[in-house]
């Protein structure tokens, strides 16, 4: 019989919990089932009749001490919580199911903000990644595999992500935000969210060769635009592969 788990409830810890605490506190989730731990939170995978998007990611926030927060700083002050589904392929590989939302904009983000100024970066720069394992579209269970520490670093793909940012900042001052699609963008699409294009805003997408990165996972590509159509989503510690 698996050791009784530790509740925590929201805001007991709140963004004054450090990434490290964080990551020693997530590995007490690994193996345990997130559909399991809900109600325990309070959260539903519907609401109304409809599937709750977020609801893996509600579970873990409030297993940290985060309660609902939908300001565009990150999650924990100065680092970002993401959860993310991975799929098993055939030759038990495990691989990003979709593209991970990071945050919302609008068009006085874009025309405003430069990209070291931009909300974009704030939520890249340090991440926690947890990863979940996706078994098919009822979810009836969903296991956490592990989670992994991620510092946007890099100086060639911070090139590449402000690379994508200006073009997503040319398309929608040239065209309008009606003309962003999810085929612009090598690591970073632009996408609509929710229902009626856009009408519930747009938001900044990692593609599937990001997160799979983020995660240490291997075998997968560079961004392509056969991703355009894909599921909506997003130092001293362990490195950057799922623990």
């Amino acid at each position: 019989m698996p050791e009784q788990l530790t509740i925590t409830m929201a805001d007991a810890a709140g963004p004054e919990l450090s990434r490290t605490d964080a990551r020693a506190r997530l590995d007490e989730l690994v193996g345990r089932d997130l559909r399991a731990l809900a109600p325990l939170y309070g959260v539903t995978f519907e609401r109304a009749g409809q599937r709750n998007k977020g609801w893996a990611g509600q579970v873990v926030e409030r297993f940290l001490g985060m309660g609902p927060d939908a300001r565009q700083r990150p999650d924990f002050g100065d680092w970002e919580l993401k959860v993310v589904p991975l799929i098993e392929r055939l030759d038990a590989r495990l691989v990003p199911r979709e593209t991970m939302a990071v945050t919302m904009f609008d068009d006085a983000d874009l025309q405003s903000l430069e990209f070291e100024d931009s909300h974009l970066l704030a939520k890249l720069r340090r991440l926690v990644v947890v990863a979940r394992l996706y078994v098919g579209p009822a979810e009836p269970r969903s296991v956490v595999l592990g989670h992994a520490a991620f510092d946007l670093g890099d100086a060639a793909l911070v090139a590449d992500i402000r690379a994508d940012y200006e073009e997503i900042r040319w398309v929608a001052r040239t065209h309008g935000l009606a003309a962003l699609t999810g085929h612009i963008g090598r690591f970073i699409q632009p996408r609509p969210k929710g229902e009626g294009h856009g009408r519930g805003g747009h938001g900044f997408y990692a593609r599937k060769a990001l997160v799979a990165r983020m995660l240490g996972l291997s075998g997968e590509g560079g961004g392509t635009a056969d991703e355009a159509n894909e599921p909506d989503g997003p130092e001293d510690e362990a490195p950057a592969s799922v623990v």
